[in-house]
């Protein structure tokens, strides 16, 4: 039985309560407890932009440096018109735990700009992330903090970034972001390493079952990098993808989806809405379609109080950051399903993006063969890892995990001790 929480939180606050249900588990000193809950360093930046018809606008914009124990910060930058500071002070702790279940050398960090991504033209973001990181350049570095693509932020975003840092600092550091177009030192296998993680974590899952792929029926919400990549190596890999959606809405059909049709027509259409190959859905309905994995890889809260009692899913792999909330976590640990928790799940992003800074910083780089390789045998052990917490425990495997992370992590600190 997992302790309830009783109403809906914020990312930070839900983060928070997780954290203290795992440290009461593990009997931390309530010193200690104080130290891992708390931010490194906040930051808050204002960016001030011409834009292109002349006018001057002024941006909000954050990094949040969660942790420093474990090595150098990392986490994404997100743009958009809902992104604040309490949002990524949230995201920022996630990341710090998310690395330590995968036992990767960095802590945690997020940043964001606030600002309406679908009415700025390129230049106008480029001229946003570029001050963006003039502003934050103190703070980022191979060995301080590395950010990466997150919510409308992509290679061409990472490619500026380093490109500005670069030119400060009057050299060219690949290492200074993750996530960036493979010329510029990116790495071989990182766009699918979110959606192939999701993937070989759901592997795993299904050996626990005794379930074999090809009668196994997925449900995937949300199609952006993260989704369509997990629904194609899944479709590849002998899943049944039964459903599909987008912010536009989605598409189903309990016989399976043609998986390669579909990520045709979405790249041509924008949008999986409309695709002749199964009947119309919405995006929120989907999610409560009878199927035997369900993937929620859009944004957070999709799964809550008032619809958690209605998934159908025995398995739910979280490729989103937070899509669950904690009084959603009771009704799905009491109904029995298998939750494997967004900070293991979706963790083989950040894995990658780690495979990405060594490869920069060696000059030397590996096949996707490679990659692949060392990406399965770190989530594999990941995912034993939090179900051995889990059965130790007696807790469910999102609080093992919260576990297996914050014991890393103050294992680390007192290690270290405190400089003072």
């Amino acid at each position: 039985m997992i302790e309830a929480i009783d109403k809906e939180l914020s990312i930070f606050e839900s983060m928070g309560a997780r954290f203290d249900i795992a440290a009461r588990k593990l009997n931390l000193d309530p010193g200690l407890e104080k130290y891992l809950r708390t931010p490194n360093r906040e930051i808050i930046v204002h960016i001030p932009v011409t834009m292109d018809n002349g006018r001057l606008e002024v941006f909000d914009g954050f990094r949040v440096q969660h942790s420093i124990a474990r090595g150098p910060c990392k986490g994404g930058v997100r743009f958009g018109s809902q992104v604040t500071l309490d949002e990524i002070r949230g995201l920022a702790a996630e990341m710090t735990w998310k690395c330590a279940v995968v036992n990767i050398p960095f802590g945690g960090a997020k940043g964001g700009v606030a600002c309406d991504v679908p009415n700025l033209s390129p230049g106008e973001l480029e001229r946003i992330t570029r001050r963006y990181t003039a502003e934050i350049l103190d703070y980022i570095g191979p060995e301080r903090d590395v950010p990466a693509p997150d919510m409308n932020t992509n290679e061409q975003t990472m490619a500026w970034i380093m490109d500005t840092y670069s030119m400060h600092v009057r050299h060219t550091t690949t290492a200074v972001v993750t996530g960036k177009p493979i010329d510029l030192g990116g790495s071989k296998g990182r766009r699918e390493a979110t959606g192939r993680g999701c993937m070989m974590t759901c592997d795993e899952a299904l050996k626990r079952f005794g379930r074999e792929k090809q009668s196994t029926r997925v449900i995937v919400q949300g199609f952006g990098n993260v989704g369509s990549q997990a629904a194609r190596l899944m479709h590849e890999s002998g899943y049944k993808i039964i459903g599909v959606a987008d912010i536009a809405g989605g598409v189903f059909n309990p016989h399976g989806l043609d998986i390669p049709a579909l990520l045709e027509y979405a790249n041509k259409n924008h949008s999986v809405q409309g695709f002749s190959g199964g009947e119309s859905i919405t995006n929120g309905d989907i999610l409560e379609q009878d199927c035997d994995v369900l993937l929620p890889a859009a944004t957070e809260s999709v799964i809550n109080s008032k619809n958690a009692d209605r998934i159908k899913a025995r398995i739910l792999v979280e490729g989103a950051n937070s899509p669950t909330t904690p009084p959603a976590d009771q009704i799905l640990f009491d109904r029995g399903v298998f939750v494997i928790p967004d900070i293991l799940a979706n963790a083989g992003g950040v894995t990658v993006s780690y495979f990405e800074w060594v490869q920069d910083r060696e000059g030397y780089f590996w096949t996707e063969q490679v990659v692949n390789e060392r990406l399965h045998a770190i989530m594999v052990s990941a995912f034993e890892q939090v179900a051995a917490y889990g059965e130790k425990y007696n807790v469910n495997n999102r609080i093992a995990a919260y576990m297996l992370a914050i014991d890393r992590v103050a294992f680390s600190l007192k290690l270290r001790g405190i400089y003072a």
